[in-house]
């Protein structure tokens, strides 16, 4: 459908037969990181107004579902993970394992396309900014990101998340 699609065009906006002739034609990647993470990452780049992380997040909760920024938002709600059938699903963290499964699943050159990831390093510094981070947090606040990540936490295999508990 290159004749309607453009950078900007978006699946909603094809009609149902069309969304499924073009999902049938792509190779569907999902990368999905704990939605804990993801919300520190965004606080960190800036894109909150808040000055501490527990005023950020309660931004955060008090946006709710129906105005969360895409920055936030749950992922089962961007992503449609029910309805989408992702051909892989990459987890943040494993980047380096994952990226080159799926390159040499697609007949592509490993060594050649893959930068240098440190992956221990990264989910060694999430796991610690993680656990600083979510002991600002009141019970309260805990309890209403967990609920607000639900389908998320049960969607994907986020084990080691603060919110799982």
């Amino acid at each position: 459908y290159p004749w309607r699609h453009t950078s900007k065009t978006q699946l909603r906006e094809f009609n149902l037969t069309e969304i499924e002739a073009m999902l049938g034609s792509y190779t569907k990647v999902l990368f999905v990181r704990d939605p804990f993470q993801r919300l520190i990452s965004t606080f960190m780049q800036g894109m909150g107004s808040s000055p501490s992380f527990s005023s950020f997040v309660q931004d955060v909760l008090d946006s709710g579902q129906h105005n969360a920024d895409v920055a936030w938002e749950p992922l089962v709600k961007l992503c449609r993970p029910c309805l989408v059938q992702y051909d892989y699903v990459v987890m943040f963290g494993f980047l380096r394992q994952e990226l080159g499964h799926l390159l040499r699943r697609t007949g592509l050159p490993v060594d050649s396309l893959l930068p240098e990831f440190t992956d221990t390093q990264v989910r060694w510094t999430y796991s610690w900014l993680s656990e600083q981070m979510f002991s600002e947090l009141s019970l309260q606040q805990k309890k209403q990101l967990s609920h607000f990540y639900r389908w998320d936490l049960d969607a994907f295999p986020f084990s080691s998340s603060f919110l799982s508990d």
